[in-house]
């Protein structure tokens, strides 16, 4: 059987009737058995009685109240047939067990733009239908209401997280609270995004001091280092959204030297603190990974949303050393070290892979903005720059390239690069003059003078990933 609606309203003037009417028989059209007096209240009927056997009829599940400015004034005084009828619903509204029975329908907003709302019902949820621009909308939210078809549907509880079963507590660090605060302050433009950023930049870097390890020998100290890196990934989620929206929202150089200088600052975590007299090279993998993971995800994004000039200051700019005693500036291939740790893993348990850390780098792409091709193409642009500005002492070895072989065709960047006026941002993340310059790049890759990217019997060709034939050839 259809489901019964009665539609409470007031006679507020002839067009106001016209537009219940037409409500209504839009109702009826989607198959609501809708109870109106115009319909269903003949001459010779008792009006009160009418009333109140719609409102207890227990075969009528449903009862919209379309609110007006008239309906409102006379509900609350309790004048007309709208008084009565209010006498009978708020009575029922207020002892009733099922609070889905009764739902306000806006219809007008007073001067002050509030809901003209009876005041028995206004601390209640309502459905709006008194601005045009949302009416399909709200109408729709009618018709779930009446049909109890939510657009939003409670989900099945799940299972205890694992995590939350072990004997072991994951660190926790204290950033929460700041990323939603600078998240909150980004997306709505307000004047103090930058600073609640730094605020949380800030609290960050002092947070990964938590994760510190100590390895004191043990041989199956990759166990600690891999559920680091793991126990790390809301926090490494939490910050890719930061950067995300900072992309999307707040571009600009103050923005791309704040960035800048967090990495900077998380450079130390490479490094012994100097309160600690015993340590190996292993106790700070964790450190390594996913700083490394961070950064790429940062090039990573803004690349994809095509903010080029970050890619230039992110890549540019050297990093002021941890230790002041070491006078010289590091250049961006300190971020991408070696995770020795996740060497001894693979022999230790004789794990049938080429590398672990390229491995975990794909494995860990879920739940972000990105797809695991972005990451390939942020480590490629890496390369590059390496490539064509540093010596064979400073390079960048792009870990995740080894599932590069799965990839057909140029990079977007470089494929969009086809396009001579597109070519120019790829001159501004590779810093290259001119065509010519990336041109003798390839060309020493194809002579052998340069080997290119390779692991055991695993080989990459860059000219390929770069599109080099095709590079600003079309206007």
């Amino acid at each position: 059987m259809p489901p019964k609606l009665f539609i409470s309203y007031s006679w507020s003037n002839p067009d106001y009737e016209q537009d219940i009417l037409r409500i209504a028989t839009e109702l009826r059209d989607a198959g609501i058995d809708v109870i109106l007096d115009k319909w269903d209240l003949r001459e010779g009927h008792e009006a009160t009685v009418f009333m109140e056997k719609m409102v207890a009829d227990a075969h009528i599940k449903k009862v919209a109240i379309f609110c007006d400015k008239t309906y409102k004034d006379k509900a609350d005084g309790r004048k007309g047939g709208v008084g009565t009828e209010t006498q009978i619903i708020s009575s029922e509204v207020y002892k009733a067990q099922d609070q889905n029975k009764f739902v306000a329908v806006v219809m007008e907003r007073d001067d002050d733009g509030k809901a003209c709302l009876p005041v028995y019902y206004s601390s209640r949820i309502y459905i709006d239908l008194s601005d045009p621009a949302t009416y399909a909308t709200q109408f729709e939210r009618l018709l779930r209401w009446v049909y109890d078809k939510p657009l939003d549907v409670k989900p099945e509880i799940g299972k205890t997280p694992a995590f939350l079963m072990e004997a072991t507590v994951s660190v926790r660090l204290a950033t929460a609270v700041l990323a939603r605060r600078a998240q909150d302050s980004i997306r709505n433009g307000r004047d103090n995004a930058l600073p609640a950023t730094r605020e949380y930049f800030d609290t960050f870097v002092s947070e990964l001091e938590k994760l510190r390890l100590v390895s004191g020998g043990r041989k199956d100290f990759d166990d600690d280092v891999v559920k680091s890196i793991e126990d790390f990934i809301p926090y490494r989620d939490e910050m890719i959204d930061l950067f995300n929206s900072l992309a999307m929202y707040k571009p600009g150089n103050d923005t791309y030297r704040m960035i800048h200088r967090l990495f900077e600052s998380l450079i130390r975590y490479f490094d012994r603190p100097e309160s600690v007299q015993q340590w190996t090279e292993w106790d700070f993998d964790n450190y390594r990974f996913i700083i490394h993971e961070l950064y790429l995800y940062a090039i990573a994004i803004f690349l994809k949303h095509e903010r080029f000039d970050a890619i230039s200051v992110l890549t540019s700019a050297l990093f002021a050393p941890s230790d002041r005693r070491n006078e010289e500036m590091l250049r961006i291939d300190r971020i991408r070290e070696p995770t020795r740790s996740l060497f001894h893993r693979k022999e230790r348990l004789q794990l049938r892979r080429i590398s672990i850390r390229a491995d975990m780098l794909k494995e860990r792409c879920k739940g972000v903005p990105l797809q695991f091709t972005d990451l390939m193409q942020a480590d490629f642009v890496l390369f590059l720059r390496a490539e064509l500005h540093q010596d064979k002492y400073h390079g960048w070895f792009p870990e995740t390239l080894l599932y590069a072989e799965d990839y057909r065709g140029a990079f977007e960047v470089f494929a969009r690069a086809r396009s001579t006026q597109y070519f120019e941002n790829v001159k501004t993340i590779l810093t290259v003059p001119d065509k010519d310059a990336l041109m003798a790049l390839a060309e020493s890759y194809q002579n052998g003078k340069r080997r290119g990217i390779s692991w055991d019997y695993t080989y990459v060709d860059p000219t390929a990933l770069m599109g080099a034939g095709k590079i600003a050839t079309q206007p």
